[in-house]
């Protein structure tokens, strides 16, 4: 009979312990959104100057003010 109740708190401690991974999982998807914030500027870093020049060659063919 001990043997079971040992068993059986043994289960309950483990099923405690695992609602707590919920806090774990809110870290990891924080440390992703850094991640991909961090790659995001670092491509806007560098292609920034090639979309600036992209757009304002968009701009200026809708305005018509361009060469046709």
């Amino acid at each position: 009979m001990r043997t079971l109740i040992d068993l059986l708190t043994w289960v309950r401690l483990w099923l405690n312990l695992q609602g707590e991974e919920s806090g774990q999982d809110l870290a990891e998807y924080g440390l992703i959104i850094a991640l991909i914030a961090v790659v995001a500027i670092a491509a806007l870093e560098v292609l920034g100057g090639g979309i600036s020049t992209a757009l304002d060659s968009v701009a200026t063919a809708l305005s018509g003010a361009g060469p046709e």
